[in-house]
């Protein structure tokens, strides 16, 4: 009888091997042994895609030829590609894997390209969501059991937009932030989790100042550098340690791989091959062919540009920090000790000041902001963009002046409420007729409306005006008719702050401030009631 049925079970995998596809997919998009998988790999089929799509990814992930197989291997193989859920559906709305909204054409692309490949150079353009893409391969990766851990590596004011990005687009993915003093990051890289984020000094120190670095104690399944070309010189401590990571997967994420000279991307070349590339101009570009993936915005964004929304969250430096506490501690001392007579007007006076400071430490002159916008404002004046900047203030301490001051060499225009019209009407076209004024730096009361400023396709928020149909206004000055290139809007939040605690509290409200507070004059009616205006301070609400 066991030899019958034994006979029978191979007769029915022969006919199962005999139906399965004899090639499972093309060797340009197969992923490779996978790490501790009872099977031991899986193929990823490219969904369709359109346009040119797919000779972009031919020459973004290599072929390479697979050795025969054993007839019992060539027979798991076939039974994976049956088995496995259908690859499209890993990206369809109502799949296997859920997403918080359809992945782009490009995007997928993206996508396949980091699942294909070892080793890759992610370098599209700034806004076109390499995060968002990064993120998507690491979820399916872990969803076909591919991989176990991963360790992301970012400069440090990033660590929490990583996260928020995770909790966004994988949140079965449980995510740890490696910071703070030694004791407590020895204890975070022993958390279990799926993915550990940590900065690149950080990094440093863990690897030189621990005897027992937990980061070289096993391979990662996947190393990931975002802003890669903070390792463009090889010999820095940075940059070494980053190559000391035992890893079987490589990816590097950048906008910018090559900034001044080509031993900048010849570093973040040494990290993904494991070999020291030279700095020569052929020996780069034949490297390049083998792990470069780049899109440019109006290459696949070609149709009416879209507008995509960026929400940044940031860290206040020390001396801004320091300032800032001080205010709003004495602020609320102030509200207490007013007792009664507080109104809501002291409440929203509190509120301006503390929304001022998130902007600028008027005491050291540190923004956090400013610093991030001066660092994307590099970027993008060397793809050739330019940017319009909003602010509620036009003062030189906290708004436009401020701007103007740290960004002056993007030889910024101003454009406030205190031009005469016809001076008005001269800033805009000098804007739009001079392209070496890479940016504009607007009163969004005095230009968020009414002006066409189709030669941006960046817009910057310093701070928040709360009140979504005007900013949608304000946004519309460059995403318009007449506009040939993506919108790319930042606004920012920093980090335990009264910025952050009104976030929160509109998203735990499902709607945003309806003119919270503004230069002249607010509308609490439809805004925040006077037990939440109060409860931003733990206050309650005046008698």
């Amino acid at each position: 009888m066991a030899e019958g049925v034994s006979a029978a079970r191979r007769r029915s995998f022969a006919r199962l091997a005999a139906t399965a596809p004899a090639t499972v997919a093309p060797a340009r998009r197969t992923i490779g042994h996978a790490v501790r998988h009872p099977i031991g790999w899986f193929d990823f089929d490219a969904p369709p895609v359109e346009g040119n799509d797919e000779d972009e990814l031919e020459g973004a992930t290599g072929a390479s030829e697979s050795a025969p197989l054993s007839p019992e291997a060539d027979l798991l193989r076939r039974l994976a590609a049956i088995l496995q859920p259908p690859p499209t559906s890993l990206y369809a709305p109502n799949g296997f894997v859920q997403w918080p909204s359809p992945l782009l054409a490009y995007q997928r692309v993206g996508v396949v390209a980091l699942l294909a490949n070892r080793a890759l150079l992610l370098a599209d353009d700034m806004g076109l969501g390499k995060s968002i893409q990064c993120i998507a391969a690491l979820r399916i990766l872990f969803h076909q059991q591919q991989i176990e851990r991963a360790l992301l590596v970012c400069p440090t004011p990033l660590l929490n937009q990583w996260q928020r990005e995770f909790a966004n687009w994988a949140p079965d993915l449980r995510t740890v932030i490696v910071s703070g003093a030694p004791s407590d990051r020895a204890a975070l890289w022993q958390i279990s989790a799926h993915v550990r984020v940590v900065g690149y000094e950080t990094l440093r120190a863990d690897v030189f100042d621990l005897r027992d670095s937990p980061v070289l104690r096993a391979p990662w399944d996947v190393v990931i550098l975002d802003e890669a070309s903070r390792i463009k010189n090889r010999e820095t401590a940075v940059a070494i340690a980053c190559r000391r990571i035992p890893r079987e997967r490589r990816w590097a994420l950048t906008g910018t791989p090559l900034e001044n000279r080509i031993e900048d991307v010849a570093s973040i070349l040494t990290f993904l091959t494991d070999s020291r590339v030279s700095p020569e101009n052929d020996q780069i570009a034949k490297e390049l062919r083998r792990v470069l993936l780049r899109r440019r915005r109006e290459d696949v964004l070609a149709d009416l540009p879209p507008r995509l929304e960026h929400e940044i969250t940031l860290e206040l430096p020390p001396r801004q920090r320091e300032t800032y506490d001080l205010a709003e501690t004495e602020g609320i001392v102030q509200l207490r000790g007013a007792s009664e007579r507080v109104t809501i007007t002291h409440v929203l006076e509190l509120i301006s000041r503390l929304k001022q400071i998130c902007n600028a430490d008027p005491t050291s002159g540190e923004s956090a902001k400013l610093s991030d916008i001066e660092q994307r404002m590099r970027t993008l004046t060397a793809e050739g963009h330019r940017a319009l900047i909003f602010s509620q203030f036009v003062d030189t301490e906290f708004g436009i002046g401020k701007a103007a001051e740290r960004l002056a060499e993007f030889r910024p225009l101003a454009y406030t409420g205190s031009l005469s019209a016809q001076r008005r009407a001269e800033m805009v076209a000098r804007f739009m007729a001079r392209p070496e004024h890479k940016a504009l730096l607007l009163s969004l009361r005095a230009g968020g409306m009414g002006l066409n400023l189709q030669a941006a396709s960046y817009v910057f928020y310093l701070d928040r005006w709360w009140n979504p149909a005007i900013e949608a206004q304000a946004t519309a000055r460059a995403h318009r008719m007449g506009q040939i290139n993506p919108v790319m809007v930042y606004r920012y939040t920093c980090l335990n702050t009264i910025e952050e605690r009104i976030d929160a509290l509109l998203k735990a409200k499902r709607r945003l401030f309806d003119e919270v507070v503004n230069d002249a004059s607010l509308d609490l009616s439809t805004s925040l009631t006077e037990r939440e205006l109060f409860g931003l301070f733990g206050l309650p609400p005046a008698r």
